[in-house]
């Protein structure tokens, strides 16, 4: 069993940090019903899904997967590199207790989850202007006696690693191999975003499916075409906040609980 977690959208979305799109009008209700049917699509693939209240204050605060990582051993949870974002950890951190031993990076390390892809017991964690190399040394200590491997990512083209490049299956990444450093992943197999989709590199894999915004059909039929069974998701008011689809949850197996 998978619980996911997730948060209601802020009614302060409109007011969300941006760095690499233009800001654009948020209608909140869209906004809430296309989460809502996330939060009901996660269901349907079997994830049982805990949805903390809204962060009236906090606009950026759905995107829980930037506060916390979750492993099955423990929950690090991370300084963003947004100081006003910052205020999201207490509450997740509180949810997240309830399932994992946490463990916490500090300042001066930054370090957001939008920025570490895992693929088995290897985390390629983005460099970019949101996580740095501090956050990134303080994470491989913590995750070291697990064993672990923690491996840096240049980025330079977005916002996160995972705006980039995502996990598919076993050794597929669905990439934009123009915003980062490819070397670090040498050994996959890559199925690049089409050209005129550039933001198309960020899809969840779940349960057999891979979840894929709708506004990206050039690059979904690439993804077809490799022999996924792909569900497209409208999400086009979230990505008018940056989102992608795996920043909206924090999904885990439900081992070594401590409730």
């Amino acid at each position: 069993m998978l619980t996911a977690i997730t948060r209601a959208v802020s009614p302060a979305i409109v007011d969300c940090e941006l760095s690499f799109i233009d800001r654009k009008p948020i209608d909140l209700a869209t906004a809430e019903e296309q989460h809502h049917a996330y939060e009901k699509l996660l269901g349907t693939l079997g994830a049982r899904v805990i949805s903390l209240p809204a962060e009236p204050d906090l606009p950026d605060s759905l995107f829980v997967e930037d506060p916390a990582i979750v492993l099955d051993e423990l929950a690090v949870i991370l300084p963003l590199g947004t100081e006003a974002r910052r205020r999201e950890a207490p509450s997740l951190a509180q949810a997240l207790a309830k399932f994992r031993k946490l463990e916490h990076v500090s300042l001066p390390g930054i370090l957001e989850g939008g920025d570490i892809l895992r693929i088995g017991r290897k985390l390629f964690v983005g460099l970019t202007r949101r996580s740095n190399a501090e956050g990134i040394r303080q994470l491989a200590a913590i995750l070291a006696p697990h064993d672990y491997e923690v491996i840096a990512v240049p980025v330079t083209g977005c916002l996160h690693l995972k705006s980039a490049v995502t996990h598919l299956d076993r050794n597929t990444l669905l990439a934009n191999r123009a915003w980062f450093d490819t070397t670090p992943l040498a050994g996959h197999d890559w199925i690049d975003i089409d050209p005129a989709e550039p933001h198309a590199a960020n899809a969840l894999a779940l349960a057999g499916t891979v979840i894929f915004p709708a506004s990206f059909p050039r690059t979904r039929a690439r993804i077809e075409a490799r022999g996924f069974h792909v569900t497209p998701l409208d999400i086009s008011e979230l990505q008018k906040a940056e989102s992608g689809l795996t920043c909206s949850s924090l999904i885990f197996a439900n081992t070594n609980s401590t409730s």
